[in-house]
């Protein structure tokens, strides 16, 4: 792969079937600091309800990034999100039995011939519309316990959730009112028509819920992470994997933090020659958590900038935030805050004050304080710091935040620019927070 030319831009609409697969071909090489460009297409619920798929996203092939070796890690500047979708549809999920094995998101089965990873069609309107090629058998492991239709105003500002009559015209022609992508092999969610809320205003800010580098091992790409993926341990399916084999080759892509938004910066580690960047899983808008399991999936265009970081060896992604998003105490100070600081540090004869920038670092785990001890694990191993000294900096200078319940948080605090500068990632925060560099 590296002995092709290397590419400034390397434009992307091809997706995998479900599967990171370190064995399967990438696309690119992208030139170290080049462009990638890409039409994704939605995550969970269209994936979901499309038996074929084998992941329960539907998520880029992966790009080559030239001079990215295992050990290194790959600096992703997201320059652009846009959402192309004019609707899509959402809801808290309700899984099927006897429609799969062991794990709905990995291994549909048809419950009427009994073919895994069946082949489908659409018949129709509602959950019932999705049926087995081969026996005409109803097939969607997931059905909708409460789920709406949200349509996006022509400047992509404001959703609104739609009532049972528009709810199902969209779903008559859901690939086009979805925008899916040509390559696209999913079901468009719109089909199911559901309703359930009607009138709700929300505010529109993408993000991506999947954007990292190809595990070191074959594995569904939703569960490309310490939450979903604990669902791999000791399962019945092809894609079983131990706890140790786990740990060992996630890159922790799926994070669904609400934070990886356009002109943050995400440092992820390279498991596999040329890293293999992927992205996908696009949401419209969504809070802290991802309470509901779910939410608004679209499709949209992205613009990601990548820079190898030689020798930064890391087990999952960090984030600078854009400043906005950066907890209150996490913040980087302003010169005249510094002034305060030191001529009251000098009444006490300390003359000088550390100089600090903020760092995010992303935890996940089976639950919440599995995924929290990870994060604190990972951000002392990164800065060469003791566990109890982050949960100092990160209690008086950061907080924990949830990306996604159960699993996935991100430890942000400010960490001391001298460190950050031992491992390579001063002139990225440098570039991130310039208006507080003197």
């Amino acid at each position: 792969m590296e002995k092709a030319k290397a590419q400034q831009t390397v434009y992307v609409n091809s997706f995998v079937n479900g599967i990171l697969d370190p064995e399967k071909a990438m696309l690119g090489p992208v030139r170290d600091g080049g462009f990638i460009v890409a039409n994704t297409t939605p995550g969970c619920w269209g994936p979901m309800i499309t038996p074929a798929l084998r992941g329960g996203h539907e998520v880029t092939q992966p790009v080559y990034v030239e001079g990215a070796n295992v050990g290194d890690a790959i600096a992703i500047r997201i320059k652009s999100i846009q959402v192309t979708s004019m609707v899509t549809a959402s809801g808290n999920e309700r899984t099927m039995e006897g429609r799969f094995l062991g794990d709905p998101f990995v291994a549909a089965k048809c419950p009427g011939c009994g073919t895994l990873y069946p082949e489908t069609k659409i018949e129709g309107i509602g959950p019932e519309a999705i049926r087995c090629v081969n026996c005409g058998a109803e097939t969607t492991p997931f059905t909708f316990t409460h789920g709406y239709t949200i349509g996006f105003n022509e400047t992509k500002e404001l959703g609104v959730t739609l009532p049972q009559k528009a709810a199902e015209k969209i779903a008559q022609d859901g690939r086009y009112y979805m925008n899916t992508p040509e390559q696209s092999q999913q079901n468009p969610i719109v089909t199911f028509a559901p309703h359930d809320l009607v009138g709700v205003v929300a505010r529109v800010r993408p993000f991506l819920g999947q954007l990292g580098t190809t595990p070191s091992h074959a594995i569904p790409d939703s569960h490309n992470a310490g939450d979903f993926g604990a669902f791999l341990v000791g399962a019945p399916h092809e894609y079983a994997l131990t706890q140790e084999q786990l740990d060992q080759h996630k890159t922790d892509g799926h994070m669904d933090i609400n934070r990886v938004r356009e002109n943050a910066i995400l440092i992820c580690p390279v498991k596999v020659p040329g890293g293999g960047v992927y992205l996908g899983d696009m949401h419209a808008m969504q809070g802290d958590g991802e309470i509901a399991g779910h939410t608004t999936d679209v499709s949209g265009i992205v613009t990601l900038q990548v820079h190898v970081i030689p020798g930064l060896s890391i087990d999952g992604p960090v984030l600078l935030p854009v400043e906005e998003d950066l907890p209150y105490l996490a913040k980087p100070f302003t010169a005249e805050e510094k002034a305060k600081a030191l001529h009251y540090a000098k009444t006490w004869e300390l003359d000088k004050l550390e100089e600090s920038l903020p760092l995010s670092v992303i935890g996940t785990g089976a639950n919440l304080n599995v995924a929290t001890e990870n994060g604190l694990q990972r951000a002392a191993d990164l800065l060469e710091m003791t566990v109890p000294e982050v949960l100092n900096r990160a209690t008086i200078t950061g907080a924990i935040q949830i990306g996604r319940h159960p699993g996935v948080v991100t430890v942000t605090f400010l960490a001391p620019v001298e460190r950050l500068e031992k491992i390579g990632l001063l002139e990225l925060a440098k570039e991130q927070y310039s208006r507080y560099i003197e």
